[in-house]
């Protein structure tokens, strides 16, 4: 591969970190990617209802389209300070792995098929889809099933640090909001009428009390608490997001009867306790023999990679939820997602870009 294409790409990748686009937030970076959409003459270009960008690739014949995704969003606040670094091997700086450098490897797939000179047979559907961290539910990867459906050969998904890995098989999880209400009052005066807080804090420790599963592997995570008004008010109410995710949708359901049982004991005259569900990712998977999996996996041997089949939470849930070919396929490596110190590897980068270029001329050939 040309390295100036590989290079084009990380400029890009640069270029694209530096626009914030936390989740709910994304319109700036989806109006950036949709006037390169245009740029490069994609046909069909369009920003949909929720936010959604696609363009299209026409292919010479009749196969069903593919669809290349990479998210838009990513987890950190505006005024988080994205200042960037390039070094020698790597680049740091908040959201470029997850996902600034996934989203400028679509246009690297475009790149690259030009430099090949190769015309597909099927149409290529390039999206930079917005909601696919947090609390976003993956609402803009749900809008792109219901547009498209069944009727596409393959959904590829990129996400930017997680070379290597070819996920087949999507991570069940459930989120919710777990709030406590009392009366509340005077730290001092009313002295001993049950916290919010306090109450909250317990029954933090009874979940992380609940037996879960080794294999399949489980995992319960209280990831935001709030609640009280002052430090010298018995706070009157709290709550926390709680994350369930489990390998295996029965072990999830499972568990998930055991946190409302821990939260119906924790239930009294003085202390109310409500549980809101505020997001799910479902379970669904292809198999190793898949040809779009087999596929991956050539793609990675030939590039020198020792692949790994995986399970994980990203966009490739909700079409493998409704027994849809997909995949997710990353870029490069890093480290540090989800923290300001997030970096990318650059020699590995190439590598990635080549593989995708092989899944994709190997699928249109299918």
């Amino acid at each position: 591969m040309d390295p100036q294409l590989v290079d084009q790409v990380l400029e890009l990748a640069i270029e694209i970190q530096q626009i914030p686009a936390p989740t709910f937030n994304e319109s700036k970076r989806g109006e950036f990617i949709y006037e390169r959409f245009i740029q490069e003459n994609l046909m069909d270009v369009e920003i949909d209802e929720i936010g959604n960008v696609l363009g299209r690739l026409p292919g010479s014949g009749s196969a069903l389209p593919i669809i290349v995704s990479a998210h838009l969003d990513t987890v950190f606040p505006i005024g988080t300070d994205l200042g960037c670094e390039r070094l020698a091997e790597k680049v740091t700086g908040p959201g470029i792995g997850d996902n600034a450098v996934g989203l400028a490897g679509l246009f690297g797939l475009l790149w690259g098929l030009n430099q090949q000179q190769v015309t597909l047979n099927s149409d290529l559907w390039l999206v930079a889809n917005i909601g696919e961290e947090g609390l976003g539910d993956l609402r803009g990867m749900r809008e792109v099933v219901n547009r498209f459906a069944g009727q596409i050969q393959a959904y590829i998904i990129l996400e930017g640090m997680a070379l290597g890995q070819v996920y087949h098989r999507g991570l069940g999880v459930r989120r919710f909001r777990i709030t406590v209400n009392t009366s509340g009052g005077h730290s001092w005066v009313d002295y001993g009428k049950p916290s919010a807080v306090h109450e909250l804090a317990q029954i933090v420790t009874r979940l992380l009390a609940i037996q879960i599963p080794e294999e399949p592997r489980t995992t319960i995570n209280v990831g935001v608490i709030s609640g009280g008004i002052s430090v010298n008010t018995i706070a009157a109410e709290a709550s926390l997001d709680l994350d369930l995710r489990s390998e295996d949708f029965a072990a999830l359901d499972e568990l998930v009867r055991s946190v409302e049982g821990t939260l119906q004991e924790s239930q009294s005259p003085d202390v109310g306790v409500s549980i809101e569900l505020i997001g799910q990712r479902p379970v669904g998977e292809i198999p190793q023999n898949h040809p779009l999996v087999v596929l991956a996996v050539q793609g990675l041997e030939m590039v020198g990679i020792q692949p790994r089949l995986n399970i994980g939470s990203t966009d490739a849930n909700i079409p493998l939820s409704l027994g849809y070919p997909a995949i997710c396929l990353g870029l490069t490596t890093g480290n540090g997602a989800h923290t300001v110190n997030e970096y990318i590897n650059l020699p590995p980068l190439e590598l990635g870009l080549k593989q995708l270029l092989l899944v994709i001329n190997g699928l249109d050939r299918l």
